[in-house]
């Protein structure tokens, strides 16, 4: 191999290398995620029957709480070591390991600490004080975890990654539903949780095998710091947005109406665990790599918000237009109709979401810390002054309102990103629109004529499919065609 295939000399892989990793852990992450997602909504299915808005109004309050201290527990470090650029010593590794055990640990005694405040706050039962220790253990699991994940990251062995999730997940789901079929209710979680948390933890370990040490390195902290702590401080951000705001609507709404926006924020935000969650796992450590190869990066966000784009749009769409049909169509599903005018405004945040999440990362990628920090100011300053007040005016409608609002703001994300690297808003993102909209009209149209049931809900997925194919096939060409073939080779 030449020498000028490397990125850098230090590096563990070479640009090729890069590349088709990254381009096959994409493929690979999303036939997980397809399988997982197909676990998850039948999973869902059943749960929406046996489950009411109250008790996914108090999980999704809960975990709030969680996820609100978790990043108490983490300074950035995890992500510092993927991003970079020398290969992390074992004192690096050591320390980083040791560091974020101390503040988990620390976490988890707070939030214990706290419980009395929680449930006289948000009136929750016993059922929901043992959830949030349940969820609390299983923050200290998936701590335990971190180390592991950061090696095959940074070596872009996806494909190592995709087991532990899979078998965690179909843990997670089989013994929520079965507990939840049985009568146990939030109590359901709170196994389920658990128990996914400790099957993780234990097949990682088996993939990607790493001694647990302590170390301790000034040196060590002070490199990782200079990226960690700006990057934690966007996420903790854009948790204090998301999680805090929720913790907010559920002094407002109550858990009954935190549990219909919560179903509203499921149904929305399938597409983007299907597609961008997966691609944006991906592209950040790739990009990482790709800092001095302006070309190859340029190509590479355009493709992949593209990918993104071209799933995530209509498939927003298909959800906004065929929604109505699957409440209506399941007589126990009838209390989640509250839910499907939200739907719709959700969706809209998160079709901005789709584009623009992406490019935070390859901000984050390139070192731009501070432009990712400023943009989650923005939103997070929008989110906290529009979802609060729109949800006391007008409930669950008015939030879900604000979320749209905070949405659309992310076109000055957009902006930004460009002058850094330029790539096209044309074929990543204005393309898939245009199929998408021509596919929500075809669907609009075609539902006129056929009975709400789930049969005429299977035909107009069939026909929004073939109307979009066509669309999109008419505005790009056989290329199209082309990456969709090398992409399922990719998979073989």
């Amino acid at each position: 191999m030449m020498e000028t295939d490397h990125l850098n000399p230090t590096d563990e892989i070479n640009l090729e290398t890069v590349k088709s990793r990254a381009v096959r852990g994409v493929v690979v992450l999303t036939g997980r995620t397809f399988f997982l997602q197909v676990i998850a909504l039948i999973a869902q299915l059943f749960l929406f029957a046996y489950l009411g808005s109250y008790e996914f109004g108090v999980f999704a309050i809960v975990s709030a709480i969680i996820n609100f201290l978790v990043y108490f527990s983490d300074i950035g470090l995890a992500a510092a070591l993927i991003q970079k650029k020398e290969t992390p010593s074992t004192t690096d590794l050591k320390t980083t390991f040791f560091v974020q055990q101390v503040m988990v640990v620390a976490v988890i005694g707070v939030a214990i600490l706290f419980t009395p405040f929680f449930v006289q706050k948000y009136s929750l039962s016993f059922d929901g004080q043992i959830l949030l220790y349940a969820l609390a253990v299983s923050l200290l699991f998936s701590s335990l975890k971190g180390i592991p994940s950061v090696l095959l990251e940074r070596k872009l062995e996806f494909t190592k990654l995709v087991f532990p999730q899979i078998l965690e997940q179909v843990v997670y789901y089989v013994i929520l539903v079965l507990l939840a079929m049985k009568g146990f209710g939030l109590r359901s979680f709170s196994f389920a949780v658990v128990a996914r948390g400790l099957t993780g933890l234990i097949a990682i370990y088996i993939l990607q095998p790493w001694v647990p040490g302590i170390a301790f390195s000034k040196e060590t902290l002070k490199s990782l710091f200079k990226f960690g702590i700006p990057y934690q401080i966007n996420t903790f951000l854009a948790t204090f947005k998301d999680d805090g705001i929720t913790l907010v609507l559920g002094g407002i709404l109550g858990p009954i109406g935190v549990g219909i926006l919560s179903f509203a924020q499921k149904i929305a935000r399938v597409p983007l665990t299907f597609f961008m969650d997966t691609v944006t796992r991906v592209t950040f450590p790739a990009f990482s790599r790709m800092q001095n190869a302006k070309d190859h990066l340029e190509r590479s966000v355009t493709r992949s918000v593209f990918f993104i784009c071209f799933l995530v749009f209509p498939s927003l769409v298909g959800v906004v237009l065929l929604s109505p049909i699957l409440v209506n169509s399941l007589p126990k599903y009838n209390h989640w109709v509250p839910a499907l005018v939200p739907i719709v405004f959700i969706s809209i945040n998160y079709a901005f979401a789709a584009a623009t999440t992406q490019l935070t990362n390859l901000l984050n990628a390139i070192g731009k810390i501070k432009i990712t920090f400023y943009l989650m100011i923005m939103w997070t300053v929008l989110s906290w002054v529009l979802i609060p007040i729109l949800a006391i005016k007008f409930g669950v409608v008015g939030a879900s309102v604000g979320y749209s609002l905070v949405g659309i703001s992310s076109v000055v994300a957009i902006m930004i990103a460009r002058r850094y690297v330029k790539f096209s808003v044309a074929d990543s993102m204005i393309k898939p629109i245009i199929g998408s909209v021509v596919m929500g009209i075809v669907l609009l149209i075609a539902r006129n004529f056929l009975p709400v049931n789930l049969y005429s809900l299977g035909i107009l997925v069939g026909i929004g499919l073939v109307a979009y194919i066509i669309s999109m096939v008419s505005m790009m060409g056989m290329g199209l065609v082309e990456d969709a073939k090398r992409s399922f080779g990719m998979l073989k």
